[in-house]
């Protein structure tokens, strides 16, 4: 390992353009860039090493935030880039872009290329050996990319502390081809998702290693040094991504991790904390070398330039001013020879003989320095003792003059020499015992002060420790008060989803009940019709025979009529009389055919109403079964949510709850030493912010249970809607039933009039064939005698071309009727498969109608169970967790009464 030195966390800040979205929703573009390290963001300064604006392509971007650091790594340092933003903020583009384009491409990719060509430059003595790895941290479960059947590896430490991913595939690589193989084959096991402000959002976070191992073969010097690449996952608000199920569970680990990282930047930054939490995330455990390690670290974070992400653009930027105060101690990693390691030892080795000597010396001088004269009887000894003596006697006066007084007044216990040195000798010994009985003392007293220097550090340690304890159930606080923030209004959005489905349901109950209505009448209406068309074919068929005999007797009395000339006097008058009869029973035909086509008509009509209201009713089922499909995935992801919620929520009050114990459990070992009032002051403040938490949640509590009685309302009120709409529902089958009934009679009545109306028809045309007999028989009798009478030839002939005059006119008539009724017939004949097809296709869909009603129905009373089962089990949930809370406030109480006792016996102790 080289020499060591410290250098700071280089931060880049790159700037994207407004994206189609921000441009077409008319976004203010916000920074304003001063010189090359300056962004100012609504009138506020940020400086970091270099800014990056909108502008800048990626070759400028590797240029100055990645080309210093590949030159480092080939050096024998260790390295890491990584690129932290908000989603869709450009950190895949920036790390990664396009992977084959050379002027898109990011920074990885332009590494992998400047690394072999650095290598291709330098000595031709260098032997390299380049290992790369790929992972994501995905769900905080490292997965290899490389191999997709390691999804959850574990993270250990090397000898020399440094972390590292066990068991991740490493490949050997020797060209920038297979590097880029290697991307490519990681990038496709990649995870990646659609949100509302990213079409590709990673929902990982990413990290590309790349480990350089070199050699010189002549020196056999050993350099190593390893280059973490990070793509990480971009914090997201679900209010504007929109996550739902499973996206909104990746979006909530991505948002802890990025916290941990940033919890890690904020004790780093401060640099007043012992402790870091690099093990709160795996990503942070990753990167422990990175941030306050043996590493060279740039952070490129990546901007929004839209008014719209103006507050997540400010968190980052506040996130990089954190980083940027971060040192890191770097040092070369140079392994050494077996020749260095020997030197290295004996430099050592001679350091330490040098040590020992100097305390061998210092050791001797001491023990000169306390056996007085036993070194020698020379002046220069006595001196040096005289000297120390009267140095003990002042000291002793001045500090210990009592003491002083009873050793004067003591005597000698030492054989001496008669005198004054006698005296002098006795009263060095006597001295010399003073000063090892103070020395002794004052080693007692260094003793007492370092146990309780020592007490008072374990004090301030615990103190630390309560301390950030108390932050972190703060912390578990307010995330608890946010989750359940998010339950209550969930519940709220299911109920209201649940009021809207339930009226759509009515409304679909409805609008099957007028279909049914519909189709009855269309039933009706189509058998009504198939009997008239019945009736009005019979009809014409009878007038066509009858219309082909009358044709067929005018003809044959137009060629007896023309053949001989009749000669008629007398019997004009009755002839005149039997042609009007005829003509009046065929006015009557003509206005009752009239009267059948004109019904006809109005039938058709009423059928093509009957088949648009049907195309109608489709569209409308159509829409919905659109809307009912929408709002049974909503209900589903949002039962997804409540149970994810509900879980979490059950594991935090489990964890608040040993949380409780064991503070209760510290609160009741708490020792009652000298050290207690040192502390009865932050414990007391902990026991008044635990009692305000109790009563925040009790509060919360209460709520809770007003929201269920809330809803409780809410489901009788539903079940007393669903009795009156089952009270609805029978009467209004009791009302169809009643108008089948009537209807039935109705056509029954129908049946009845038709029948007698084809009897009068019947009869009327029974009566026109029997009057035609009747004018034949005449007609041929008045011939015959008209054969043997010969007077008024010219009179009967006038009379005679009158009559056929009349009789032509009528036939001409009768054949129009008869052509326009033929007619008439041909198209209801055509016009009957197209509507009996139309009808048997609105009864199918009809049917259809009927069946997605009821599964409708049956999906709207699970969906009303479902729910019903999940308030019960919030109801029963919150009752076992207030009873468990009740018996901890009992014991926390106690604990906390035990406490306050114990700090009044401190206090009372200080007083006395």
């Amino acid at each position: 390992m080289g020499d060591s030195s410290e250098c700071g966390v280089k931060v880049m800040c790159r700037f994207r353009p407004l994206n189609d979205s921000e441009l077409s929703r008319g976004d203010k573009y916000i920074p304003k860039f001063k010189g090359e390290d300056t962004v100012v963001i609504t009138g506020k300064p940020y400086v970091f090493d270099r800014v990056l604006p909108p502008n800048t392509v990626q070759e400028q971007v590797y240029d100055t935030c990645a080309k210093q650091i590949v030159k480092d790594v080939l050096g024998g340092y260790n390295g890491t880039i990584f690129a932290y933003g908000q989603t869709s903020s450009g950190k895949t583009h920036t790390m990664e872009g396009k992977l084959h384009d050379h002027h898109g491409m990011g920074i990885i990719p332009r590494i992998a290329t400047d690394i072999f060509d650095h290598i291709y430059s330098m000595d031709e003595n260098l032997e390299f050996h380049i290992k790369v790895s790929y992972f994501e941290i995905y769900m905080d479960k490292i997965r290899d990319l490389l191999d997709v059947s390691k999804t959850n590896l574990a993270v250990h430490e090397d000898k020399n502390r440094v972390p590292f991913v066990k068991g991740c595939t490493e490949r050997f690589v020797s060209s920038p081809e297979e590097v880029m193989d290697v991307i490519d084959d990681g990038k496709a096991n990649r995870h990646v998702a659609v949100t509302n402000m990213n079409e590709h959002s990673s929902r990982s976070h990413s990290i590309f290693l790349i480990n350089i191992k070199q050699e010189n073969v002549e020196t056999e010097t050993k350099l190593s040094g390893k280059l973490y690449l990070v793509d990480l996952a971009g914090s997201e608000k679900v209010s504007k991504t929109g996550a739902e199920g499973s996206v909104l569970d990746e979006a909530k680990n991505i948002n802890k991790s990025l916290s941990a990282l940033g919890n890690v930047i904020s004790a780093l930054a401060e640099g007043t904390k012992t402790h870091v939490p690099y093990r709160d995330s795996k990503m942070t455990r990753i990167l422990q070398d990175s941030l306050g390690g043996n590493c060279r670290t740039t952070i490129v974070i990546c901007c929004s330039p839209s008014v719209y992400n103006e507050a997540e653009t400010k968190s980052t930027l506040m996130f990089g001013q954190r980083a940027k105060t971060i040192k890191n101690t770097v040092s070369v990693n140079l392994e050494l020879t077996a020749e260095e390691w020997k030197k290295k030892y004996e430099k050592e080795k001679d350091k330490t003989r040098s040590l020992k000597i100097m305390i061998q010396k210092l050791e001797n001088e001491l023990k000169r320095w306390r056996k007085g004269t036993a070194e020698g009887g020379g002046g220069g000894g006595r001196r040096r003792e005289v000297s120390m003596t009267g140095s003990s006697v002042w000291w002793r006066k001045g500090k210990h003059e009592t003491n002083g007084r009873r050793s004067k007044r003591g005597t000698c216990g030492h054989p001496v020499a008669g005198g004054d040195n006698a005296d002098s000798l006795c009263l060095v010994y006597i001295q010399d015992d003073e000063i090892n009985q103070h020395s002794q003392m004052s080693e007692k007293l260094s003793e007492q002060m370092i146990d309780q220097d020592e007490m008072l550090a374990s004090s301030r340690r615990d103190y630390q420790r309560l301390q950030e304890e108390l932050s972190r159930l703060q912390r578990e606080n307010d995330s608890a008060k946010e989750e359940v923030k998010e339950v209550l209004q969930a519940l709220e959005e299911l109920a209201v989803n649940y009021d809207h489905k339930s009226q759509s349901v009515e409304n679909m109950n409805r609008n099957a009940v007028q279909l049914n209505e519909e189709l009855s009448q269309k039933t009706g209406v189509q058998r009504d019709l198939t009997s008239l068309q019945e009736m009005s074919s019979h009809h014409k068929k009878r007038s066509a025979e009858i219309l082909n005999l009358l044709l067929r007797d005018l003809s044959d009395i137009g060629s007896v009529l023309g053949t001989s000339d009749l000669k008629m006097t007398e019997s004009s008058g009755v002839l005149e009389e039997e042609f009007t009869m005829a003509r009046l029973y065929v006015s009557k035909m003509k206005s009752e055919v009239k009267s059948l086509v004109k019904r006809s008509k109005q039938l058709e009509s009423t059928l093509s109403d009957t088949s648009r209201k049907a195309q109608a009713n489709d569209k409308e089922l159509a829409s919905c079964q659109l809307l009912i499909s929408q709002h049974q995935a909503k209900i589903k992801s949002l039962t997804d949510y409540m149970q994810n919620v509900e879980q979490k929520k059950r594991q935090l009050e489990e964890s608040q709850d040993g949380l409780m114990e064991e503070l209760a459990k510290l609160k009741a070992q708490e020792p009652q030493g000298s050290f207690t009032s040192l502390t009865w002051l932050p414990q007391r403040t902990l026991e008044e912010q635990m009692e305000n938490h109790r009563e925040v949640h009790q509060k919360q509590l209460s709520r809770l249970r007003d929201e269920i009685d809330l809803n409780q309302g809410l489901q009788l009120e539903q079940e007393k809607m669903h009795a009156d709409y089952d009270k609805l529902k029978a009467e209004e089958q009791e009302k169809e039933r009643r108008l089948q009934k009537f209807t039935n009679e109705k056509r029954e009545q129908a049946k009845d009039d038709l029948k007698g109306l084809e009897e009068t028809v019947t009869k009327e045309l029974q009566t026109l064939l029997n009057l035609r007999q009747l004018f034949i028989d005449d007609m041929g009798l008045r011939v015959k005698n008209s054969a043997d009478n010969d007077s008024d030839e010219a009179g009967g002939s006038l009379a005679q071309k009158q009559r056929i005059v009349f009789l032509e006119n009528n036939l001409e008539q009768l054949t129009k009727v008869h052509k326009q009724l033929v007619r008439d017939n041909a198209d209801l004949r055509c016009e009957l498969p197209k509507l009996e097809k139309r009808l048997r296709a609105t009864a199918e869909r009809v049917k259809a109608l009927e069946g997605v009603l009821r599964a409708a129905k049956e999906g709207a009373m699970k969906d009303r169970k479902r729910y019903q089962q999940e308030v019960d089990r919030i109801k029963e949930a919150l009752r076992s967790k207030n009873v468990a809370r009740r018996g901890h406030s009992q014991i926390g109480g106690t604990t906390g009464e035990e406490g306050r006792g114990g700090a009044a016996l401190s206090s009372w102790q200080l007083g006395s």
